[in-house]
């Protein structure tokens, strides 16, 4: 289980109840706008979309916000922007690989966003395939603990694709290959499992174990590089043990 990963849910949780609610809600919308624009309004034809939203209700955004987004997405209803998906390399300080996502209407704007976050922060941006190599695209599903065990989660999921069942606290998680992920998805609503989110992401090959400073920093910078409105998804390859994480927590 990779340091991030476990941080990056800790952190989802906390979004929900801090300043950045709002910041998130935004992200999420994005989000559904630019998989309507892409595959259509019909969230039973269009399985990105249709994460999407489960994702955004999970997440407590309101329902007009996201009907309002699907129209607008759609073309049903004025005001969609045209997005950009860009990918951005770097390095977080002990040499971390740091990819990051962005969907923007602005280049210029996310470009700018990105390299201030990574210098101001002891970073350095790498050059296009440098470090995505690094990470390869995988489906993960989070399916909260409650009112379930790992081998109902691992039973359900088990032929329709999965690779990997892991326990990362209050959820688990499953791994898929990005192709794999709707079919895995299904599977679990199919036996009655509630899940949190089904995301396709980029998954580290190898990971670089940090102690509590090299954690803080490369938090530092990927808290920085999530602040700007243009930047949808971080990942970095580094781990961490649930001791240098407790620590962190405690410094919050």
């Amino acid at each position: 289980m990779s340091g991030h990963s476990k941080w990056a849910t800790t952190k989802h949780k906390k979004a929900l109840v801090d300043a950045k609610r709002g910041k998130l809600f935004a992200k999420l919308i994005k989000n559904i706008e630019v998989a309507a624009r892409t595959g259509g309004p019909d969230l039973a034809g269009n399985p990105t979309l249709y994460d999407a939203v489960q994702k955004a209700r999970k997440s407590s955004v309101p329902a007009d916000n996201i009907d309002r987004a699907v129209k607008r997405g759609s073309g049903a209803e004025a005001g969609g922007a045209e997005y950009h998906s860009i990918l951005y390399e770097g390095y977080a300080p002990g040499g971390v690989a740091v990819l990051v996502e962005c969907l923007t209407d602005n280049r210029n704007r996310a470009a700018s966003d990105v390299r201030v976050a990574f210098t101001r922060n002891g970073g350095a941006m790498a050059d296009p395939g440098s470090v995505a190599y690094l990470f390869s695209r995988k489906g993960v599903v989070v399916v909260p603990k409650e009112g379930t065990t790992e081998d109902d989660v691992m039973m359900a999921v088990l032929d329709a694709g999965a690779e990997e069942v892991t326990d990362s606290g209050d959820s688990f998680e499953v791994l898929t290959e990005a192709t794999d992920l709707v079919p895995v998805r299904q599977a679990l609503q199919d036996a009655g499992i509630e899940y949190d989110s089904a995301d396709v992401v980029f998954y580290p090959a190898t990971e670089i174990e940090v102690d509590t400073d090299g954690a803080r920093k490369v938090i530092r910078l990927v808290d920085a590089l999530e602040d700007s409105d243009d930047v949808q998804n971080v990942y970095a390859n580094f781990s961490a043990s649930d001791d240098v994480l407790a620590a962190l927590d405690d410094e919050d």
